[in-house]
C-alpha cells in the first residue's frame, strides 16, 4: 500500500493528512476525521447515503478516492448545521416527516442543499424535486414527506396538485 499526503478543506477546516491510495472519500471521513454523518450504504454508489459535496457538486464518497479530493473543498453533513442550529431544510424535514430511520438522511440533505444552490430564485417543481432525489434511496419514508419539505422552501406545487 502506498500512502500520499492530502490538503483539503472539510467543512470549512484546513486538513491535511496521509491517506493510502486505495481508502475512499468516505472511509477517510469516517474513519480518519471521525465524521461519522456520512454514511455508508450500498458501496456500489446507487443508493446516495455517502452524499458529500465536493466544490459544491454532489459525490457519491463511497465511489471517490481521498486522493481524488486533494485540493478541494468537501461539504459534509456535519458542516451544514451552524453553531449548533438546524438549517432550514433540516427543520423543514422535520416537519414534514420526511425522515424516519435518518440513514439516508444526510445524502438527501446534502442532495437537496445542491438543489438549492442551482436553483437559488426557487420555483421548482414536484418532479424537479424527485429527480434531484432520484439518486437518494429512502426505504423509509416513500418519498412524500421529503419533497414537501423541498416545497416548502424552494419549490412550487405542480398545476396537478393544486
Amino acid at each position: 500500500m502506498s500512502a500520499h499526503r492530502i490538503a483539503v478543506v472539510v467543512n470549512g477546516k484546513k486538513c491535511e493528512c496521509e491517506v493510502d491510495e486505495r481508502v475512499s472519500l468516505a472511509e477517510f471521513l469516517r474513519q480518519d476525521l471521525r465524521l461519522t454523518g456520512t454514511h455508508i450504504g450500498c458501496e456500489h454508489g446507487v443508493c446516495g447515503s455517502c452524499t458529500v459535496l465536493v466544490d459544491e457538486i454532489s459525490v457519491r464518497s463511497c465511489l471517490m478516492l481521498a486522493v481524488q479530493a486533494d485540493g478541494r473543498r468537501i461539504e459534509t453533513i456535519e458542516g451544514v448545521a451552524r453553531e449548533g442550529s438546524l438549517q432550514p431544510i433540516q427543520e423543514a424535514l422535520s416537519r414534514h416527516h420526511g425522515l424516519q430511520c435518518g440513514y439516508c438522511t444526510p445524502g438527501v440533505v446534502m442532495s437537496l442543499i445542491e438543489l438549492e444552490r442551482e436553483n437559488p430564485a426557487g420555483g421548482l417543481s414536484d418532479a424537479d424535486i424527485r429527480k434531484a432525489l432520484s439518486g437518494n434511496l429512502c426505504r423509509c419514508t416513500g418519498y412524500q414527506g421529503i419533497v414537501d419539505a423541498a416545497l416548502e422552501l424552494f419549490g412550487k406545487r405542480d398545476a396537478a396538485q393544486g
